[in-house]
């Protein structure tokens, strides 16, 4: 029983290993063929994807070739462009070669046809010299055949004529020289006065007409204008300025003629910027304490300004004149710095003259006074001032100078002198105003040019602030007589084609240099 039963296991374990077997066997077998099928599939794509690859890289290929013949075509239309403006170029500059050797050639023959001009009078003036000799030989030969006199005896007779006219020939040349003595003692009268002016050195204040105020940020420039243009018309009407706000970051400008009112306004918008509450009412306020503090600023001005200069006596009033000649300008010169710089000069010029100094600075710290209430009086500042020196009984120099200054009456004293001489000076100089600096370029610049026209100058500057020419000539063809004959005639052509101050000295230097080598 026991063995039929292992039997029967072993025999059914055995079917179960054959059939596993061949169902394995099977679908391996299954599995392989799918595996090729796989592969064939797989080959085919990587076939495909070749074919396509090269079809690509061919098409490439003949985009890069037609890309290449396209680049080819641009650079030689380029290249032939670029040649045919090289051709332009050559062309113009082959003309502009050909204008300049024609202009070339004409100066050449120019230069020929002067040089033979030039020949010609020096073989015209030695005809000239030699005519001059055979004359004077012929004359000694009728001198001795009519008056039976030797040659010698009619020689002596020549020799005195010709002595008689080199001393009127010489007196001539002494009463030149006197002149021109003369001449250079004015000079040296004024290089005295010009050279204790030097002794002061006054500043240039430059006045504009706008002044730029510099803002926190642009949210002040909304507040300034305020609701409706409220407060900037407060500003405007309270101030009596023109306030421009533009574009311009973090600024605003000012305008006004009256660099007081202006100075003033100034000071008040700063304080409201710095306070920040801008409105109507307080813009009025605070303008009317600026206005206080600025008049009293003014009179602190003009007494440090006469304690300085050391003047007593000086009203009130006058001193707050002075102060506010500091917001006045003429020709873009400040109306006190001028003033300041006449005193100083006027002293100095005074004591060099043997007159009384702080007379003469009184009287040209005062000879503008006017120019402070001319924005708000009718009338010249020259009436004014006068008005002024009447009215706080000022010293009759003082008076004198502020007429005299601009010509309205004589100057009677040394010191009046002296004022009138430092105004001319302080507002003339070059620099000082303006329009003085341009006129003044070209005044010296047209001495200049009408000394250098002359034949024979090398060089001409003009020195001591235009009033004198010094003009160089060459000695071999200036003589010293023919160099009077050349200032002279500078001189006239100055006189009468250029406007000037006071006098234009000409000064003709006619110099011979000498050089050897010792070897």
């Amino acid at each position: 029983m026991f063995v039929s039963s292992a039997l029967s296991a072993l025999v059914a374990g055995g079917g179960s290993y054959l059939f596993s077997r061949k169902l394995l066997a099977a679908n391996s077998k299954t599995l392989l063929e799918q595996y090729k099928a796989k592969a064939k599939a797989i080959e085919y794509e990587a076939n495909k994807l070749l074919q396509e690859s090269k079809i690509k890289a061919k098409e490439i290929e003949l985009e890069s070739k037609r890309r290449s013949e396209k680049e080819s075509v641009r650079i030689t239309k380029e290249h032939e462009n670029n040649l045919l403006e090289l051709e332009k170029i050559k062309i113009k500059e082959n003309q502009k070669l050909e204008r300049e050797y024609y202009k070339l050639e004409q100066e050449k023959n120019l230069f020929n046809k002067d040089r033979n001009i030039f020949n010609e009078e020096q073989e015209a003036l030695k005809v000239l010299k030699s005519k001059y000799q055979s004359m004077l030989q012929e004359l000694t030969r009728l001198l001795c055949s009519i008056t039976h006199l030797s040659k010698e005896e009619a020689r002596e007779l020549l020799f005195e004529k010709i002595k008689e006219e080199a001393k009127i020939d010489a007196a001539k040349l002494i009463r030149k020289y006197e002149e021109d003595a003369k001449e250079e003692a004015k000079a040296k009268a004024n290089y005295i006065l010009a050279q204790a002016t030097t002794r002061f050195a006054g500043e240039f204040a430059a006045e504009r007409l706008t002044q730029i105020i510099a803002l926190p940020s642009d949210d002040f420039k909304a507040k300034i204008i305020g609701k409706e243009g409220r407060n900037i018309k407060a500003l405007e009407m309270t101030c009596g300025v023109d306030i421009i706000i533009d574009d311009s970051p973090g600024i605003i400008t000012i305008s006004s003629h009256n660099l007081y009112r202006r100075s003033i306004a100034a000071k008040a918008i700063q304080n409201l910027i710095e306070d920040g509450r801008i409105q109507p009412a307080r813009i009025e306020e605070v303008y009317q304490k600026c206005l206080e503090e600025f008049e009293n600023s003014i009179l602190e001005e003009g007494e440090r300004i006469t304690l300085d200069l050391g003047l007593n006596g000086i009203h009130t009033e006058i001193k707050k004149l002075i102060g506010r000649l500091r917001y006045r300008a003429s020709y873009g010169q400040n109306a006190l710095e001028h003033s300041l710089e006449v005193a100083n000069l006027a002293g100095i010029i005074a004591g060099e003259l043997g007159g009384d100094c702080l007379l003469a600075i009184r009287a040209g710290l005062l000879h503008d006074i006017g120019k402070a209430r001319t924005h708000e009086y009718k009338g010249t500042h020259v009436e004014l001032g006068a008005e002024i020196a009447k009215r706080y009984n000022e010293h009759p120099a003082v008076l004198n100078a502020i007429l005299a200054h601009h010509g309205n009456e004589e100057a009677k004293s040394i010191e009046v002198f002296a004022v009138c001489a430092a105004d001319t000076i302080s507002a003339a100089r070059p620099g000082a105003r303006r329009e003085v600096l341009e006129s003044y370029l070209r005044r010296v610049s047209e001495m200049e040019q009408i000394a250098l026209s002359k034949m024979g100058v090398l060089h001409a500057y003009a020195i001591n602030t235009g009033r004198e020419i010094r003009v160089i000539v060459k000695s071999e063809d200036i003589n010293d007589e023919e160099s009077y004959l050349l200032a002279r005639e500078i001189a006239k052509e100055i006189q009468s084609q250029v406007q000037y101050p006071g006098e234009v000295k000409v000064n003709v230097i006619r110099e011979t240099r000498a050089c050897a080598i010792a070897g």
